[in-house]
Parts: C-alpha cells; sequence; structure tokens
C-alpha cells in the first residue's frame, strides 16, 4: 500500500471469494464515517472487535491520529468514526469527543478511551480487544481472540478441562476471579475444553487423565504445571507461582527401561545424568522423528556408535526434541539434525561438519577430553 511504503502481513481468509472481499476492503478507507444509526448497527459486529473514534469534527491532531491508527491496525479489526455518539448502540450517547470506543463481544462489551498519543491508542486496542478469560473451544467465533492470546506478549495461564462436565461450574468461576485479581499484571488467562486442545495436550506433553490442569507458559519457555487441581487449588497455587515457589515443569518422555542399542536414548529427565554427569565425552543429536534429513544421519550415527563401543569414555546419543524440552541454555536447537559435542572436561561446541562416519569420528577425537595417556603418545610423537 501507498507504493510499497505501507507493507501488513495478510491475514485474511485463506478462499477466493474471502480474499477478494479483504482486498476491497484493504483497499477503501481504513475508517469508515457513520451517519446514522442504522449505518452503526450494520457495521458493528457482535462478535467481532470494532473501533470507533467521536469526535466533534473530523480534523485535527486527535482525529489525524486515530486515522494513522486505523491504518496501521486496518488488517486487524474494523475502524469507524462519527460526529454523533447517539448513533452508537452501546456506552454514553451525549459525549461529543473526541473519544476513542472499543465494541467487543466479551466482558463489559465496550470500553472508552480519551488518550489521542498513537503509541497508547495502539496498547489500548492491542490489551482491551484480549477477554480476560479467552475461551478455547470448538466455536470459530472464539478462534481469533485464542489466536491473539497465543499472540500476546502475557505471560500465559492456560486452565483445561472438560467444560461440557457438569461440576465445572466451580472451576470458571475460580479461575475468572484470579484473572481479575491478576488484571493488568502481565497475565492472559485462558479455558480450554478437553475437546478443543488435543494439539496443545501434544505440545505441552501432557495427558487427559491429568485434567483439571492448569499451565502456565512464560515468554522465556519455561512452563509450570498443576495436575488434577480443585476450584480451591487455583488461587494459592497462581499465588505460589508468583512468589517463584512454583518449580519449572519440563516435558520429557519416559526414561526407557532399556537401553543397549549402540545409539543411547536421552530424555530431558536423564540429560543432566547422562551428558553433563556422566564424566564422557558425548555426542549428542536432536532430532525430529519426521526429519528426513534425521534419518539419514541415523545409520552414520549408529556406525559412529559402534566405532566407539569399547571406548567407555564415549557416548553416542540422540534426544527426540520434539517430545522433551530443552532447556540447557547451551544448546541452541531451531531444526533438525542438531548435534553437539560435550567434551568429558565440559567444553561443548557445535557439530557442523559433513554427515559422514570419517568427518564425525575426526571430529570427537580432535575435541575429545585428552587423558594423560593420549597426551604422552603426541609428545613422543
Amino acid at each position: 500500500r501507498n507504493g510499497g511504503k505501507n507493507v501488513q502481513e495478510y491475514k485474511g481468509p485463506r478462499e477466493a471469494d474471502g480474499i477478494v472481499e479483504y482486498l476491497k476492503k484493504q483497499s477503501g478507507p481504513a475508517s469508515a464515517e457513520i451517519k446514522s444509526a442504522e449505518e452503526a448497527s450494520s457495521f458493528i459486529d457482535e462478535k467481532k472487535i470494532v473501533i470507533v473514534g467521536v469526535f466533534p469534527k473530523f480534523s485535527g491532531q486527535e482525529f489525524d491520529n486515530y486515522m494513522a491508527l486505523a491504518e496501521k491496525l486496518r488488517s486487524d479489526y474494523e475502524f469507524g468514526h462519527t460526529l454523533d455518539a447517539k448513533y452508537l448502540p452501546r456506552g454514553e450517547s451525549s459525549v461529543t469527543g473526541p473519544v476513542v470506543r472499543l465494541f467487543k463481544p466479551f466482558d463489559e462489551l465496550f470500553v472508552d478511551f480519551k488518550d489521542f498519543n498513537v503509541e497508547a491508542l495502539e496498547k489500548f486496542v492491542e490489551e482491551s480487544s484480549i477477554p480476560l478469560v479467552t475461551l478455547f473451544n470448538n466455536d470459530p467465533s472464539n478462534h481469533p481472540f485464542v489466536i491473539k492470546f497465543y499472540n500476546s506478549p502475557l505471560v500465559k495461564a492456560m486452565l483445561f478441562a472438560n467444560l461440557s462436565n457438569g461440576g465445572v461450574d466451580s472451576l470458571k468461576s475460580k479461575f475468572r476471579e484470579v484473572a481479575e485479581q491478576y488484571k493488568g499484571q502481565g497475565i492472559g488467562f485462558l479455558l480450554g475444553d478437553l475437546e478443543a486442545s488435543q494439539a496443545a495436550f501434544q505440545y505441552f506433553g501432557v495427558q487427559e487423565s491429568q485434567v483439571p490442569l492448569i499451565i502456565i507458559l512464560e515468554n522465556d519457555g519455561k512452563k509450570y504445571l498443576k495436575p488434577n487441581l480443585e476450584a480451591d487449588h487455583i488461587a494459592p497455587w497462581v499465588k505460589d507461582y508468583k512468589e517463584g515457589k512454583v518449580p519449572p515443569y519440563v516435558k520429557s518422555e519416559p526414561i526407557p527401561v532399556e537401553n543397549n542399542e549402540p545409539v543411547k536414548v536421552v530424555v530431558a529427565d536423564t540429560l543432566d545424568d547422562m551428558v553433563f554427569k556422566s564424566g564422557k565425552n558425548v555426542l549428542l543429536e536432536f532430532y525430529a522423528p519426521w526429519c528426513g534429513h534425521c534419518q539419514k544421519l541415523a545409520p552414520i550415527l549408529e556406525e559412529v556408535a559402534v566405532h566407539y563401543e569399547n571406548d567407555a569414555k564415549v557416548l553416542i546419543a540422540k534426544l527426540d526434541a520434539t517430545a522433551n524440552d530443552i532447556v540447557d541454555p547451551n544448546f541452541d536447537v531451531r531444526g533438525y539434525p542438531t548435534v553437539y559435542f560435550r567434551s568429558a572436561d565440559g567444553n561443548i561446541s557445535a557439530y557442523e561438519g559433513e554427515r559422514t562416519k570419517e568427518d564425525i569420528i575426526d571430529f570427537i577425537e580432535k575435541n575429545r577430553e585428552k587423558t594423560a595417556h593420549q597426551e604422552a603418545l603426541k609428545d613422543e610423537l
């Protein structure tokens, strides 16, 4: 837009008719003038966020700032402006402005704001457009708010429960009370229905048998979990979390009962013992089961492991990074496979060489802890 000066991410529909309608809207004015109660009724959708500016005249710094906001956020929200608040379906009708009124299908249904600094306006819109408690179920009209919740910079407190269960009302009530208590303190709250939350359960590595459960997710990826909770557990547990009394939850596969293959299996719960406390030189692959490059590397790592099977000081291992949390800051895993080597004396380095048996063995030999015997042989040479 504007000759390439204004570039925005496309967030519209994915079907042809929807794309055409979206483009028509984006090619028009960022904010539509509302001239009657009928236009307001048609414009303000009861299932969407709609922002309307009320002004005594369509000029001046406040109006210009409002239009700048509408231009910036037009792909995310519907914007309108009017000279008469009496046209609007909710809120004080006698105000002459300037005021921004945000209509929403939840909580208090509308909220007014009178600071026309563009940054303050944007912050107001973003914060006001997230429900006090976001509902995550199979109703498509809730999905935009769920997406906004997960994209927000807030710490995320999520209560998952079977919402079709008649006994869940006390849980919902207590959860909302806690949300009210911590409003404005950097925490967002979401209530997730068990049926709609299967992908979330897989991502967090939790089971249906643990519901009702709360998960708190911080922006750095740390997670905190309280399974099988009762309504009266919610407030004291969140209080303990805020006071730093709740240890982080680390997703881990079960520790293998047998681990006899040449390439040893590491899980989150054994990472410390097998890699950092084993006293060995460890080559560790972080992989994903669906990764084609990982599948090609697997037999090569097995050959490397067989090569070292009589060397008690070398361990070749793998960790499924999709099923285990990687909380150690030494490992920066952004793609698969990612391979790290930790020498027995504590040096950690990423392996970025060719994925051949010979190159990997050569890398291990160059980076492993040098024993007294090896140093003596080196000196003789």
